[in-house]
């Protein structure tokens, strides 16, 4: 029997029966509506032999059939639960109204572009996923518990990802979640009970490309593109980041004092910093001519040349695969970001101390900047070696 409760209406779900009486031996309304988890038109029944006389009876089940036939028509269904908020909504609109709400986050600085990128390439998989199962969902309330671990096990086990990239989906997931709850999509969150693997243990893998493949680089970039050389030796000597470098502007660059000051607003760090740029690489800005722009000009806009105009750090990247890595016939695992951690390293292997090394990298603790320290030249501390007491 309908309760006094105001329906949960939803326009695009489409299929029923209008309402009707039957008599007999057993009174009762039956009609036939939607049921959008079992994707089929289910049949209802609403017994009303309670009412003793067979007038009152059938004045009330004409009642009974007028408001039901008027919420079916309103897009009403009895199979969804009344206490979903707003679980009747399709997918579809869910997830342009996350796309937008990831937009203005963007807009606003709350969100760097990179991630943004990333959260609508994890919802595509999302998508991806749903779309080749048996019974694809098609409301937001059928994203369960259930649901969210058998995609995180997708994830992970059936694209062959690693720990890490399933443990960053699950974040991601999670965040999603948390957005269906606040926008009251949904009542609980789905993801819970869904545990991240955490980090491994042991020292984080960095990939150092060879010398002789970092000669071929220099010797490419030369010949085809000093501009993104450039930017090679930013992040090859000055250790800052492609997401930092597509916003450097010329006035943020000091001649005199040889530094390039980086913004809290845009660094990893959430914090100012100063970084050195050294002789070779002030040497390359002066040649390429590069401060005969105005001051308010990017450092490196389109094409990695000044420009008023901010560029995506993704063309470091993109050039960098379609470019470098295809022409020089590098190996996968060496990335635009590659040469960051190349750098720090051969900046160790030097001599260099490495207080100076985390200065210019911007580390936090000299465990970090440690991680870069390859083990055959972690030698034996001397004073150690040489050390003995009356014991």
């Amino acid at each position: 029997m309908l309760t006094s409760k105001k329906p949960e209406y939803h326009h695009n779900v489409k299929g029923y029966t209008p309402a009707r009486l039957t008599q007999g031996k057993k009174w009762y309304v039956s009609f036939y509506a939607f049921d959008p988890e079992a994707g089929k038109l289910k049949r209802k029944l609403i017994h009303i032999n309670r009412i003793p006389l067979k007038r009152s009876r059938k004045e009330y089940a004409d009642d009974l059939i007028l408001r039901i036939n008027s919420e079916l028509a309103m897009g009403w269904t009895p199979w969804i639960n009344s206490n979903n908020g707003r679980g009747y909504e399709t997918l579809e609109v869910v997830y342009e109204r996350y796309s937008k709400f990831l937009s203005k986050k963007l807009q606003e600085e709350y969100l760097r572009e990179k991630t943004v990128r990333g959260y609508m390439s994890m919802l595509n998989i999302f998508k991806q996923y749903n779309a080749q199962r048996v019974r694809p969902l098609q409301y937001v309330y059928q994203i369960t518990p259930e649901f969210c671990s058998a995609f995180i096990d997708y994830v992970w086990l059936d694209l062959g990802n690693s720990g890490t990239t399933r443990d960053n989906y699950l974040t991601w997931l999670k965040g999603f979640a948390e957005f269906l709850v606040e926008q009251n999509f949904l009542q609980g969150d789905p993801t819970v009970a869904i545990k991240s693997l955490g980090k491994k243990k042991g020292k984080k893998n960095r990939t150092v490309i060879k010398r002789e493949d970092m000669a071929k680089l220099k010797q490419y970039c030369e010949k085809n593109s000093s501009s993104f050389l450039l930017a090679c030796y930013f992040l090859y000597y000055c250790f800052i980041r492609p997401k930092e470098m597509s916003y450097i502007r010329l006035e943020d660059i000091s001649v005199q004092r040889s530094t390039v000051f980086v913004h809290h607003q845009v660094s990893k760090n959430k914090q100012d910093g100063v970084v050195t740029i050294p002789d070779k690489v002030m040497k390359m800005l002066i040649d390429q001519d590069v401060f005969k722009n105005p001051s308010h000009y990017f450092l490196f806009g389109k094409n990695f040349k000044p420009a008023e105009k901010r560029h995506s750090d993704k063309q470091f990247r993109d050039f960098w695969s379609n470019h470098i890595r295809e022409y020089l016939k590098f190996p996968k695992l060496y990335k635009f970001y590659s040469l960051k951690d190349t750098g720090i390293t051969d900046l160790i292997k030097a001599g260099q101390d490495l207080i100076s090394v985390r200065d210019q990298a911007r580390h936090y603790s000299l465990v970090m900047t440690d991680i870069y320290t390859p083990k055959d030249i972690q030698e034996a501390n001397e004073l150690i070696k040489h050390h003995s007491s009356a014991f």
